[in-house]
């Protein structure tokens, strides 16, 4: 009984070596944490001159944008967010994007934009920087030049 396995099987294991943990790339990039620990620019807009409230039917997110616009470029620019932590991080990120840019140069902003201003986004994430990008291009919609 003191010997329940074979010492052949006994020897195998031991010459062995077993991790003593795995390294895991982080899912989500220093930027985006920050941006979503420390979110930029939130509330809203009392006199905007423009906003916008999208939901992604998908996953249920919803991102609240205000702009303020003064001599054809945003001067101020709030979210408010509900969703996953990329859809607050690329909200903030949107917001500190925008601010000092004119019209034309906010209707440039690309998804590729806001993925390097939060250090990347999963593949699983990229709804996110869509569904900001969505609510600016109907902010600025709303704006009359």
């Amino acid at each position: 009984m003191a010997n329940l396995f074979p010492r052949r099987y006994s020897q195998a294991r031991l010459s062995r070596p077993t991790p003593a943990f795995t390294i895991i790339p982080p899912m989500y990039s220093t930027q985006l944490l920050d941006h979503f620990q420390n979110p930029r620019n939130v509330g809203e807009l009392a006199d905007a001159d423009a906003t916008a409230s999208l939901e992604n039917p998908a996953c249920g997110d919803i991102l609240l944008l205000s702009l303020k616009v003064s001599g054809g470029r945003i001067t101020h620019a709030l979210f408010k967010a509900k969703g996953c932590v990329a859809t607050l991080a690329c909200g903030s990120a949107l917001t500190e994007l925008l601010v000092g840019k004119t019209l034309q140069e906010a209707r440039t902003l690309r998804r590729a934009d806001l993925d390097s201003a939060v250090g990347g986004l999963p593949h699983a994430s990229t709804h996110a920087a869509q569904l900001s990008l969505d609510a600016l291009s109907q902010a600025l919609n709303r704006i009359r030049s």
